[in-house]
Parts: C-alpha cells; structure tokens; sequence
C-alpha cells in the first residue's frame, strides 16, 4: 500500500464525500432498489447522481480511491457496485497511528 496514492487519493473534497457516503449507504442511497450494502455496494451510477458530477469523472474518482485500496468494487451484469475496503482502511488508520 504506498502511502502517497493513499494521501493523494484522500486530497479531493468529492473522494473524501464519496467515502462518506459509502460509510453509511443505506442513509446515503436509500433508493438503490435490491440493495445489499453489506456484500455488493452501491451503484456506480447512483454514486454519480449523488455527486452531480459526470460518469467519467465519477469513474475516476472511484478509480483512483480503488487503486489505494480504500474501495472495492463487484461487478453484477453490466453494473459495477463499490463499497469500503475495510482492510484498506484499517491500513490507513494503523499508517497513521504508527507512522505519522
């Protein structure tokens, strides 16, 4: 886990919304219909709603939070769901503790 991925990840006022977000899907995306938070996520595209931004720059964002292991996605048919990489963060937080 390279700990400035991580940090350049979390530098974005949207990355760190979406992270929040994704802490407490079922308040944050109560009408995700058929959800199962707890194993597949949330919908790449209500994620994008949420936000307001575009799909691209949604897909980036969701990107570059995945590649520093704080998200992980399951991809169901032609749709991709993300959730919180808890491991990841747990990473993050021991990263912090010890390092920093």
């Amino acid at each position: 886990m390279d700990q400035v991925e991580i940090f350049k990840a979390l530098s974005n006022k949207t990355r760190l919304q979406i992270l929040g977000w994704l802490k407490e899907p079922e308040l944050n995306f109560p009408e995700q219909p058929n959800a199962d938070f707890e194993n597949v996520g949330v919908c790449v595209g209500q994620i994008q709603i949420k936000s307001g931004l575009s799909q691209s720059t949604i897909s980036e964002y969701l990107s570059i939070l995945q590649r520093a292991h704080l998200i992980s996605s399951t991809r169901l048919g032609q749709w991709t769901y993300y959730k919180r990489n808890k491991e990841g963060l747990k990473k993050l937080s021991e990263i912090i503790n010890t390092e920093l």
